[in-house]
Formats: structure tokens, C-alpha cells, sequence
């Protein structure tokens, strides 16, 4: 099976604080794996350090054969990673069309424009009706909308999804995860970071959980979901 990213001993530290120690992950291609554990665990730290918006201090990514704690973000993104973060990171003051069109700034998406923007919009059709609107005015769903076209803009491998159910509500949250499922049926690997442990294994192929800077626990989704310690730490049950 192909490989969307593996990573070897990742750590990141700020002088006294290590926020990543020595995490080992790896990502298949075409699947969905989920990242859960507490607040504060490093969850955001390790999304930020793959796509490279930080610097690990120790440790190596490979995607292909590239070394992506070497790689600058723009061109890990050319090499087909794109990342949704946490409160979706939006220009209020630009319309939705050309908040995705930012998302579709490398060579290869520019190129495929108009492919990559109606593919987007048959993804999410309220977008196309709210195209010419700022997206600072839009509802917090739509707004995740933006986000996510944004990042399929750059027609990525692999998705990076920083909390996607973050502030929505519960109805919304089931529509934001059948989406995540139909962008995985297309072949887009996804590393998912969700505070809703329980509907992210749900989906996932595998998960990892992480406590205060550390892989404490891997394994295939189902089992993790039946996992009795896990239910008790992390799905409040």
C-alpha cells in the first residue's frame, strides 16, 4: 500500500516546554487515520510540524522519497499535503471564491483552475451560492465549507483536518463527516484531529491517541473504539 506520510521520532520543543516527544506515525494512502486525545496533548503542534508551518526539533517525515522537515511549506504542499486548520483560518474581508482560489496558488492547481473550482462546488453546492459573499458573514458551517474547498484547491494526497466539527452543531457535524467520507472515497488520504473521539474512530481506518506529547496508543480504529481503557480516558464512556 502507498505510503501518504510516515514519521520517525518527531519531537518539538519551545526552550523548557517539549509540546512533540518522539512521535511515530504512518499515514496510508487512501485511508483515513484519526489523531485523538486531550486538550493541550500536541495534537495541533503535529499537524503544524507535517505541513510544515513549524520545524520539528528532532526526528524526520518522508512522503515519497522526501524529507519534509527540510521542505518548505509551499512546496509540501506541491507535493500534494493540504491543511485545514483549526478555526479555519479564513480572509473575512475576501469572498468565498477567492478565498478558494488562495488555496489553488501552486502551478499545477492554477493550471486546473476552473476543473479543481467546480469540483469544489459540486462537493459543496451552497458555496457556489454564496460565492460573491465575504466569508467572514457566513454561518460557522459554511465557513468549514470554505476551509476545506480551500485546501482541495491545491488537489491534494493527503488532507490535514484540524478539529472539522469544531463549533458546528450536531447535525452539522454529521453532514461535515459524510463529506470527509465521500473526499476519502476519492481517493484523499486524511489525518483527522477531532475532539468527537467516538464519531472520528468511526470513520478512520486507524487512530492514535496522544497525551501530553507522546503516541500512547495505536491500533486499528475498530479495536481502539473497543478499547475499555480508551473508552474510560477519551470517548466519556
Amino acid at each position: 500500500m502507498n505510503l501518504a506520510i510516515e514519521t520517525h521520532g518527531l519531537s518539538k520543543r519551545y526552550r523548557r516546554v517539549t509540546a512533540l516527544s518522539d512521535c511515530t506515525i504512518t499515514v496510508p494512502g487512501g485511508r483515513i487515520s484519526a489523531l485523538i486525545g486531550p486538550n493541550g496533548a500536541g495534537k495541533t503542534t503535529l499537524m503544524r510540524v507535517i505541513s510544515g508551518l513549524i520545524r520539528p526539533s528532532s526526528g524526520s517525515m518522508l512522503m515519497d522519497d522526501a524529507d519534509l522537515t527540510t521542505t518548505p511549506a509551499h512546496r509540501i504542499v506541491e507535493l500534494g499535503i493540504a491543511h485545514v486548520p483549526e478555526n479555519r483560518r479564513l480572509f473575512p474581508r475576501m469572498t468565498v471564491e477567492d478565498n478558494l482560489r488562495m488555496g489553488g496558488f501552486i502551478p499545477s492547481a492554477r493550471a486546473k483552475f476552473a476543473e479543481r473550482l467546480a469540483s469544489v462546488y459540486e462537493l459543496f453546492p451552497r458555496l457556489a451560492e454564496r460565492r460573491r459573499q465575504f466569508a467572514g458573514t457566513l454561518s460557522g458551517g459554511e465557513q468549514q465549507m470554505v476551509a476545506m474547498g480551500r485546501a482541495l484547491m491545491s488537489h491534494p494526497r493527503l488532507l490535514l483536518m484540524d478539529e472539522p466539527s469544531m463549533g458546528l452543531s450536531p447535525a452539522l457535524v454529521l453532514q461535515n463527516f459524510q463529506i470527509i467520507k465521500t473526499i476519502h472515497a476519492s481517493g484523499v488520504a486524511v489525518l483527522m484531529v477531532e475532539q468527537n473521539a467516538t464519531m472520528a474512530l468511526s470513520i478512520a481506518d486507524r487512530g492514535y491517541v496522544l497525551s501530553t506529547g507522546e503516541i500512547v496508543l495505536q491500533g486499528p480504529a475498530a479495536e481502539l473504539l473497543r478499547d475499555e481503557e480508551l473508552k474510560r480516558a477519551y470517548l466519556g464512556r
